[in-house]
């Protein structure tokens, strides 16, 4: 990502419980909380033998051999693919003004933004695979942050979490339960995180969403946000 307070953000606000340097890489790790905590990424110029030295940690720490690779790295993307790397999960990074989202009333008891997680938002991130170790990373973040919670049809049905770092607001783990979706609330959600994001003084909401999910970048795209990158992993079969 080419904007370095998304790029700060992205990092910032999705940890994982430990990093190793290597080189020009970062890996990090947190066991069972998914391959963004769990890969190696550039932090500076890289050598080849420096990707050794990952493969030798994350061999270490019996991680997959996983790096998080931007889509303008092309020397990286050539050194992995010559050593038999496999691309996976093209994922695009989308940013918008906060003013895009704050320009309707919610409706009420619509959407919420709290801290600490209440129950029921940890039962629908579970219902959707955001389990006790991707809910761990939310708890590991440093400033502010909050859980969002969306309801509709006079019920919980979604949850998600926001946390700034940069002026940014960055939204992960958006899970809608299964019989609430196409209706709406996610991008609610997103209103509610862009006005919470306002009171806490950030001027841009930011996301990743894998391209694979047409419907959410449409979504998206459709709430005023526009691609400010992208990433797949590349993986070592």
């Amino acid at each position: 990502m080419k904007d370095p307070a998304i790029a700060e953000a992205f990092e910032a606000t999705w940890p994982a419980a430990e990093y190793a340097d290597a080189g020009g890489f970062r890996i990090g790790r947190a066991t069972g909380a998914g391959r963004r905590v769990n890969s190696a990424c550039t932090v500076q110029s890289w050598s080849p033998a420096d990707i050794d030295d990952v493969l030798r940690i994350q061999s270490d720490w019996r991680q997959v051999a996983a790096f998080r690779v931007l889509d303008d790295e092309t020397r990286l993307i050539a050194a992995l693919t010559d050593r038999g790397f496999q691309r996976t999960t093209p994922t695009v990074v989308m940013q918008a003004d906060v003013s895009a989202l704050t320009d309707r009333r919610i409706p009420p008891v619509m959407a919420f933004a709290v801290w600490p997680p209440l129950a029921i938002q940890r039962d629908i991130w579970m219902a959707g695979e955001i389990g006790p170790e991707r809910q761990a990373v939310m708890q590991r973040v440093v400033g502010p942050k909050a859980a969002l919670l969306g309801r509709i049809e006079d019920r919980a049905a979604g949850a998600g979490f926001v946390a700034i770092h940069s002026g940014v607001a960055m939204v992960h783990g958006i899970e809608i339960l299964p019989d609430w979706r196409r209706k709406g609330l996610a991008g609610w959600m997103m209103r509610r995180a862009a006005v919470w994001a306002r009171e806490n003084s950030a001027d841009r909401l930011a996301l990743a969403v894998t391209r694979a999910n047409a419907p959410a970048i449409g979504l998206y795209h459709g709430l005023g946000f526009r691609d400010a990158g992208g990433y797949a992993y590349f993986v070592k079969p």
